[in-house]
């Protein structure tokens, strides 16, 4: 195996940041079903993707999103449908957590015309502006612009309307970062930075490349406030998020969150993953597994019962199954269509 950095678990030592230690917004019995369907539809949508990338039945590759459920749909929950997002080449969990739906999704990612993007985009470049999917993003940290820009939209429009970048740890060492975040400070911009820190920037543990512990702690320098929270925890994720919108929407600027999580599968579906121990991955997917734990906390509450998140789960499948067979059938863009849609 090669060297990693990276800890079996996370790190004990304190973290610098702003740590939010548990959930305080009160979330009721509806809304925990909501996050427990959303996570679940992410998780078995990357799971059948992976199927189909193996069958041949769609072009190019796929980054899956399993094991950062939680911070999808921690994050999309607490916003509206007008609330804008900017997604990254790891975009599915996001772009369904937002509204995307199951069947128009896998139809772009097997490039039909009855894809979001008409087959055009495939998997990492899907968009639906209806409910403010601005574009996932094959550009690493190519959505910090893009979100920026929507927040001063949103500004000069006089809207409350608020912005999601997503981003990952690799993202957060590019240039466009500093520009960015701290134009939206400056500016006092609606627009919340996610960094979903999976530990790894392609096959590079993160500690590697980057010089602090914590990419929370780089919003001080940039002049506003730095969050770290649990991105294993849905109801964590909803808490820190929602803090951030309402604050955004009060005219309060910009906030950079640092959600810890860890992704279950490769870089992409051609991984070989040499980099890490199946120890390591093990411990993540036993003990920090975002839909088991949201699951354990329904039942323990009350709201749940085992056979009833498994008859869910059930359910969700059948549905994924149903928009694969959706893309499958849909007809291919007809060849004079490569000249339409084209802006530069």
């Amino acid at each position: 195996m090669a060297r990693t950095n990276a800890t079996k678990k996370p790190s004990k030592k304190k973290a610098r940041g702003k740590k939010v230690k548990a959930a305080t917004l009160r979330v009721d019995a509806d809304k925990l079903w909501f996050m427990y369907r959303k996570m679940s539809e992410i998780r078995l949508f990357e799971e059948r993707v992976w199927d189909v990338y193996t069958r041949g039945l769609m072009p190019g590759l796929a980054h899956l999103y399993i094991g950062e459920e939680a911070v999808a749909v921690g994050t999309c929950t607490a916003l509206r449908d007008d609330d804008y997002i900017t997604s990254t080449h790891r975009g599915h969990g996001h772009c369904l957590a937002k509204g995307g739906k199951l069947d128009r999704m896998m139809a772009e990612i097997m490039g039909k015309e009855a894809g979001y993007c008409r087959g055009k985009g495939g998997s990492m470049h899907i968009a639906d502006m209806s409910v403010g999917i601005l574009g996932a993003n094959g550009i690493v940290g190519g959505g910090f612009g893009i979100c920026t820009g929507a927040g001063l939209s949103a500004k000069l429009r006089g809207t409350d309307q608020v912005g999601v970048c997503f981003f990952g740890d690799g993202a957060s060492n590019q240039g466009i970062m500093l520009e960015t975040v701290n134009m939206a400070a400056v500016w006092n911009l609606p627009v919340i930075y996610v960094c979903e820190n999976n530990q790894y920037g392609e096959h590079t543990p993160y500690q590697d490349v980057t010089a602090v512990k914590d990419i929370a702690d780089r919003a001080k320098g940039m002049g506003l406030e730095g969050v770290i929270a649990d991105g294993t925890d849905v109801l964590e994720m909803y808490n820190v998020v929602s803090a951030a919108v309402a604050k955004a929407r009060k005219g309060d600027g910009p906030t950079l969150i640092e959600a810890k999580t860890y992704r279950h599968h490769g870089h992409h579906v051609g991984d070989a993953q040499t980099y890490r121990t199946r120890d390591e991955v093990s411990w993540w997917s036993d003990n920090k597994d975002p839909i088991r734990l949201l699951g354990k906390y329904m039942i323990a509450n009350k709201v749940a019962k085992q056979a009833e998140l498994d008859a869910l789960y059930e359910q969700v499948d059948e549905e994924v199954l149903t928009a694969i067979e959706f893309g499958k059938d849909a007809p291919f863009p007809p060849p004079e269509q490569a000249f339409e849609d084209i802006y530069a």
